[in-house]
């Protein structure tokens, strides 16, 4: 079924419609989210919702952007939200939480027959701190790098989502890039790993 399809069904109520979608999209939006709030639970949630505005605001879609686009913009968008609403709390405990995942993975890990457990390590610890430089750059930044590097969308592509000119998205890419160079090689010269 075509997008365009999906869109007139849904604009009639049809909860095959509504199936069709969320089993097409599902795991663009879920990842979206992910990128953007590092919780797997919280993006989930958010993608519930996310289908949810979907469905009842069908009425307002414009067809002059992919409802991928769409998708994409209202993923970011509630994503956001959901860090601004839950921004100091949440992160300390996403950050709680993924130091205990880690922790757990360092264990498996130790107690396996892996052969180069201390690379395994400092694979994982390479994660977290980029994890951790990601998540320090400012907001548009954060997005525009999550949605290029993680979703692999194009310049054009996040323009669209973000409501930017593929300028300004350039812009911001190159100062992600910049930002996230200075703090690793902050990083790297105070051996942090």
């Amino acid at each position: 079924m075509s997008d365009t399809d999906i869109i007139d069904q849904l604009k009639q109520g049809s909860e095959a419609a509504f199936k069709t979608l969320v089993d097409t999209h599902q795991k663009l939006v879920v990842n979206t989210c992910y990128g953007l709030v590092q919780n797997r639970e919280d993006a989930e949630d958010i993608a519930q919702d996310v289908f949810v505005e979907v469905y009842r605001n069908i009425d307002k879609f414009r067809a002059d952007a992919k409802l991928s686009t769409w998708l994409y913009r209202i993923a970011v968008n509630r994503s956001l939200n959901h860090i601004r609403d839950n921004k100091k709390r949440k992160w300390f405990h996403s950050f709680e939480d993924e130091v205990a995942a880690k922790n757990r993975e360092v264990m498996q890990v130790s107690t396996s027959n892996t052969d180069e457990p201390e690379y395994e390590l400092e694979n994982q610890q390479r994660a977290i701190i980029l994890r951790e430089a990601i998540n320090s750059l400012p907001q548009n930044q954060k997005v525009a790098f999550t949605l290029s590097k993680y979703e692999e969308l194009s310049y054009q592509e996040i323009a669209e989502v973000m409501d930017l000119s593929v300028s300004s998205v350039e812009s911001l890419l190159f100062r992600a890039k910049k930002g996230l160079q200075k703090k690793l090689y902050k990083c790297y010269k105070k051996k942090c790993l």
